[in-house]
């Protein structure tokens, strides 16, 4: 098991601003949480090395990349074995449609977000992708109207402007 790192509450505050915009100078993040700028430097190295911060990435607008309409999938394999779950799990890797994966617990074992720019897209996704895969059983859909919080950006809604 993972070890939890042992984060105090400056860390906890670095770690706040930076989900917000990781973008943000050091030394204005020193300011707001009240440290030195080289202090906040080792804070921010640290945390990068014990892998708390995993990536430095940007929040993409869905709408602007054509890529405006976001399924939730929630896909139930044949046999729930560990060869067919792995096999999957490979393969869904290969389509650039599904941006994020998750192996989950209950009825079904997988769920996908995926992300097209039409109904048109989504149904060809879903025949090469899964209706092609033999070790699906079966899938439901969940279409998102829209977009209340999207990589704990702020923890506010995300606007389309």
């Amino acid at each position: 098991m993972r070890k939890i790192a042992d984060l105090d509450r400056f860390d906890r505050q670095l770690l706040a601003l930076v989900r917000q915009n990781n973008l943000e100078p050091a030394r204005v993040l020193a300011d707001k949480i009240g440290l030195s700028l080289s202090a906040v430097l080792r804070r921010l190295r640290r945390l990068r090395d014990e892998k708390v911060i995993v990536a430095d990435i940007a929040v993409v607008n869905p709408a602007l990349t054509g890529s405006a309409l976001t399924m939730h999938v929630l896909v139930q394999m044949q046999q729930a074995g560990p060869q067919t779950m792995d096999n999957f799990a490979r393969a869904i890797v290969h389509h650039p449609e599904i941006t994020g994966a998750w192996d989950i617990t209950g009825e079904d074992d997988f769920l996908l977000k995926v992300q097209v720019g039409s109904m048109e897209e989504y149904d060809a996704f879903t025949r090469r992708a899964l209706g092609e895969d033999k070790g699906v059983h079966s899938f439901t859909t969940l279409i998102a109207i829209r977009n209340i919080i999207e990589n704990d950006v702020a923890r506010r809604p995300l606007r389309d402007g």
